[in-house]
């Protein structure tokens, strides 16, 4: 684990048993691009590692679409109390994920689902990181999320384009909190989000 990432003793334990099975799995199913392979901590983990220090404390309930290889949401188990649900229909990055938590130690649900049919209750949070462009993540994601929830999503560059496509049919309050990883990178945090359409017709 490389020096600056400021977590505790326990936190950085879990990381590393996580870090060491997905490099593992990695030799056999495609969890991370090879290329990435040798960056994973900077890359992968501090890059979702961000995502932890905006979760609320007291085991607030958090839904992760597409999870994939663990990213943001295993990330996120590890680091934080929260009560967290990874959403990924592929089969075998299910299972890894399911393996990796108990290597790792932390309590999550997996849920093998495409996220259109997942069925999972409301949650608090809804992060996702390098899944779809944001209008989908919208769809998706409202879904999943309370009321009086938000989502987080790691995007790069395209994230002003992709809030402007978004705003056609989505109302919401919106903070932009700058990547600590990646120079181009931002963390969208969304909080009332409401189709216009509905609102038209209140």
């Amino acid at each position: 684990m490389p020096k600056g990432l400021d977590v505790s003793r326990e936190t950085r334990e879990r990381l590393e048993r996580y870090a060491d099975i997905l490099l593992r799995w990695s030799q056999k199913i495609n969890l991370v691009s090879p290329h990435d392979l040798p960056h994973l901590w900077l890359r992968h983990i501090a890059d979702s590692l961000q995502l932890a220090a905006l979760i609320p404390s007291g085991g607030v309930s958090l839904v992760d679409m597409g999870s994939g290889g663990g990213f943001p949401g295993l990330v996120i188990a590890c680091a934080t109390d929260a009560h967290v649900t990874l959403i990924e229909s592929d089969q075998r990055k299910a299972a890894f994920l399911r393996e990796a938590a108990r290597v790792a130690g932390v309590q999550v649900t997996v849920c093998a689902q495409r996220l259109e049919v997942a069925d999972v209750p409301p949650a608090q949070v809804v992060t996702a990181r390098a899944l779809a462009p944001l209008p989908l993540l919208l769809e998706w994601g409202t879904r999943f999320l309370r009321p009086d929830g938000f989502c987080l999503f790691l995007k790069g560059r395209n994230a002003e384009e992709e809030l402007t496509a978004a705003g056609a049919d989505w109302h919401m309050t919106t903070t932009r909190i700058p990547s600590r990883t990646n120079a181009d990178g931002v963390i969208l945090e969304l909080s009332d989000i409401r189709r216009v359409r509905d609102l038209n017709n209140e």
